[in-house]
């Protein structure tokens, strides 16, 4: 526009406008006028009032929508893809994956005494649950073999169910220690034969004596190793692994003995020494009435972790609007001051 066809009311207001300009900044009139409005925007926005105002704004609906619309949005979602698929992300984490603080965090926490604790028992546990599951099963044949041989001979069934252990059972039980039993004279055995080459023996055929040294030496093993588990805690390691024990927790050694006296008889006669476990209705063999002992089932119920027993939360009951919540009381019942 034109300065002729401006207004004369429009011409005389811009010069006015400037001259008032003009003068302020000579007088320094529009510093004191730009600081006072300064001071006074600062004061508004510290003011009690703007933070209400604020607050009120952030607790209510439109900030939650805000964000949420946000988070639904397809280029936000992408933008983040990409952010994460970058190569800057990717060398990020390699320095925190190469820094001392994450080795000293794996560290600290392999060496937890909960970690050692969660490791151990899930072992356990492991080898638990396959002794259970065997055990179930040497128990359910434990009823089978004895209906279909008594069936076979003609005996009558057994009437009621029993909790003594049957033959399947105890002879899965016994192979166990027998493995155990070996192994450990193999040790012995190979230690000892270690030693008498090391000290001048020629290492060429087996001298005269030996074998019978070494099948004493065996039975001594093999005495020692039931007859000190009977005795100590009513369960060698194989009846432990099968779920099964001796009526008693602990026998005496001479009982012990009489009971190592009775299974050996069972096996110099062929086997005639077990007949009474499945045909006898309280399943006892010689071992078991020289010994006066029975051999039961052993109920064995898996612990359960401690999470387990714990109560789900119950949810707060919703705080009717306008409400707030309203702190704990304190010792004597009023309201706990605030941290």
């Amino acid at each position: 526009m034109s300065e002729e066809s401006t207004p004369i009311a429009a011409r005389l207001l811009g010069v006015g406008a400037r001259g008032a300009g003009a003068v302020g900044r000579a007088t320094g009139i529009d510093k004191a006028v730009e600081m006072a409005a300064e001071e006074a925007i600062v004061s508004a926005v510290e003011s009690e009032a703007v933070e209400r105002a604020i607050a009120r704004v952030l607790e209510g609906p439109v900030i939650e929508e805000a964000v949420q619309g946000a988070l639904d949005s397809a280029a936000v979602k992408k933008a983040i893809v990409e952010t994460l698929d970058s190569e800057l992300v990717d060398e990020v984490w390699r320095r925190l994956l190469a820094g001392p603080q994450v080795q000293q965090m794996v560290e600290r926490i392999a060496e937890a005494p909960e970690v050692r604790q969660a490791i151990a028992a899930q072992s356990v546990g492991l080898l638990g649950d396959i002794g259970r599951q065997i055990a179930k099963l040497a128990r359910d044949l434990d009823n089978v073999v004895e209906r279909v041989l008594r069936k076979i001979l003609f005996r009558r069934r057994r009437p009621l169910p029993t909790n003594r252990a049957g033959a399947v059972t105890r002879g899965v039980a016994f192979v166990i220690d027998a493995v155990i039993i070996n192994l450990f004279f193999t040790v012995i055995a190979g230690a000892a034969t270690l030693l008498a080459t090391f000290f001048g023996g020629s290492g060429e055929g087996v001298p005269r004596g030996a074998i019978a040294v070494g099948s004493l030496a065996w039975l001594g093993v093999v005495s020692v190793y039931l007859g000190g588990f009977w005795a100590l805690a009513g369960q060698t390691p194989g009846m432990r692994f099968l779920g099964i024990r001796l009526s008693e927790r602990r026998l005496s050694l001479g009982r012990a003995f009489r009971r190592l006296i009775g299974l050996g008889l069972s096996f110099i006669t062929f086997g005639i020494g077990f007949l009474g476990i499945v045909f006898g209705e309280s399943r006892r063999g010689w071992a078991d009435r020289m010994g006066r002992t029975e051999v039961v089932y052993e109920e064995r119920k898996t612990v359960p972790a401690p999470w387990s027993t714990l109560s789900e939360p119950v949810p707060a009951a919703p705080l009717p609007e306008g409400a707030t919540a309203e702190p704990p009381a304190g010792p004597t019942g009023t309201a706990a001051p605030a941290a």
